[in-house]
């Protein structure tokens, strides 16, 4: 594609003329690209879940807390990356961002499968990876931060929720994938020799027993079939917006910026990372953000008042409700998506017994249900459901729906904690599995509604020029859900109280029901529904 395609100089979506003869194409062309892009970041961003469970499986010679930490490594860098994720398209163009950030992914794709092809692998070369992983989470925030503008503000929920919607399929499409591929030698000799499975697996397509070959290096090298072409699609299929960024310089400074911009979010998360082995997660976190802002100050260039311009959102009220909002949605769509294997296989994998003196320990339970098998129906529900809360919050207005969805949120979480309760110190916990699955899914389905009503009250509130970097820097925080809601469940069922994590989350979404109605529905709101 030429130059005079890629650049648009020309761009008002909210003339009605303009946008039926000539954006609405330009503006579906770019969004049916981003969206496969996306998925693949969050497919690459989430895979350590299902890696490192059959990791174990698999007998590599790492600790239980080894492997998690790999998945809690990729949840923190995807978040910490976001955030300056979050100012590229204005800096560097949605096109070039977008073709650079979806080939970056071959790095952490590639390398996992390489890495998973020795048992012998060191430690840190797994760390490495889950880091780079991250990438994916952050591509987020200038994927949504670039489609924002693109679309006139009355199909901002509509654009926004079919591109996250369907980008967050990534999350179920890995959960289903990456087992499939571990089963079959799909790339023949160029990715080695299989392993033997030392343990039985549950699974989409059923038990997998011990002894069975698995190629689990295909977790890491089947997403180069789809990036690599996704990669060519970005470079001739999507534009630069001059309106939105006046001067991304050549193509190769663009990229040298987009990199730079990322290397700040390595640095800190990795320094995010060594924090949590000293200070209070609700200190270390914080800190994370905080350098991470610092930093993106500081860098030299003309980047530097281009950042400085984009930090006004800040001193704006909406940035910060809007932020909690969507904690609310996205966060809980994130963290539950994390959490919820880790539910499943500690609360119904133990079981009471009575011993001989009546007292009741925890034993396995030889008919647990299988997370492997069960916790990807609660993401698809939320990914599927996503645009619809785009298209109504189009219709009634975002903080309606956004109201309605927190209070079945808030009684939807008392009720799941209840059930997590009876379950944990049950004698037969299975009797409460469906109840417990049926409520996390009505969950996700609620957060996933409450996306497509924030992305949309986003659109509505923050002009061209801000919305973009507002959702980046929403997602970010929200992202850190990624590593919050798995941290925090997984403290209390350790500690036999699985009912408080959900109990607290509870109380975080009835604030967000006082937040939403003082900012947007009371009389005299700041503004009225958005």
């Amino acid at each position: 594609m030429s130059k005079i395609n890629a650049d648009i100089e020309k761009w008002n979506v909210e003339d009605a003329q303009f946008w039926e003869q000539e954006g609405k194409h330009i503006a579906n062309r770019n969004l049916w690209i981003s969206i496969p892009s996306l998925l693949m970041g969050f497919a690459v961003w989430m895979m350590w879940g299902m890696i490192t469970t059959q990791m174990q499986n698999l007998g590599f010679s790492f600790t239980v807390n080894q492997l998690f930490s790999l998945t809690a490594l990729a949840g923190l860098a995807g978040a910490t990356l976001r955030i300056p994720a979050s100012f590229m398209i204005r800096i560097a163009g949605g096109r070039n961002t977008i073709f650079l950030t979806t080939a970056l992914l071959m790095i952490p794709a590639a390398g996992t499968g390489i890495a998973l092809m020795n048992p012998g692998t060191p430690f840190w070369v797994f760390q490495a990876l889950a880091l780079l992983s991250g990438i994916g989470g952050g591509n987020f925030a200038c994927s949504m931060s670039n489609i924002s503008t693109f679309y006139p503000s009355k199909q901002q929920g509509y654009a926004l929720g079919m591109n996250a919607g369907l980008g967050n399929f990534g999350v179920t499409t890995m959960q289903i994938v990456i087992p499939l591929v571990m089963t079959v030698g799909i790339f023949g000799a160029m990715a080695g020799s299989p392993m033997e499975l030392q343990s039985a697996s549950g699974t989409l397509i059923g038990r997998i027993e011990a002894g069975t070959d698995t190629w689990i290096q295909n977790a890491g090298f089947i997403w180069l079939v789809f990036l690599i072409p996704l990669a060519f699609a970005g470079w001739f299929g999507m534009n630069n917006l001059r309106t939105i960024t006046p001067n991304p310089g050549s193509p190769l400074a663009a990229f040298g910026k987009i990199l730079g911009l990322y290397g700040v979010g390595l640095v800190t998360a990795i320094v995010g990372m060594l924090a949590l082995g000293w200070l209070n997660m609700w200190i270390a976190l914080p800190l994370t953000i905080v350098l991470t802002l610092v930093l993106l100050r500081l860098i030299p260039g003309d980047i530097k008042p281009n950042i400085q311009k984009q930090f006004a959102i800040f001193s704006n009220k909406h940035t910060w409700s809007m932020t909690i909002l969507y904690i609310l949605t996205f966060g809980s769509f994130i963290g539950f998506s994390a959490a919820l294997p880790l539910s499943i296989n500690v609360i119904f994998g133990n079981m009471m017994e009575a011993t001989a003196d009546g007292t009741l320990i925890r034993v396995a339970n030889p008919e647990a249900p299988s997370a492997l098998t069960w916790a990807w129906i609660g993401p698809f529900v939320g990914a599927l459901i996503r645009p619809l809360g785009g298209w109504i919050s189009d219709k009634v207005g975002g903080s309606i729906v956004t109201q309605i969805i927190s209070a079945v949120m808030v009684v939807a979480s008392i009720a799941t904690g209840y059930v997590m309760m009876q379950a944990y110190n049950a004698t037969d916990p299975n009797q409460f599995f469906w109840l417990f699955l049926l409520l996390f899914i009505v969950l996700f389905a609620a957060s996933g509604i409450g996306n497509g009503s924030t992305f949309r009250s986003i659109g509505v509130i923050f002009d061209q020029q801000q919305k973009g970097p507002v959702l980046g820097w929403t997602s970010a925080v929200a992202a850190y859900g990624a590593f919050i809601a798995p941290r925090v469940m997984g403290e209390q069922i350790q500690a036999g109280t699985p009912e408080l994590a959900m109990y607290g989350f509870a109380v975080f979404y009835a604030i967000c029901l006082v937040i939403n109605w003082w900012f947007y529905l009371r009389k005299g709101a700041y503004v009225k529904n958005p």
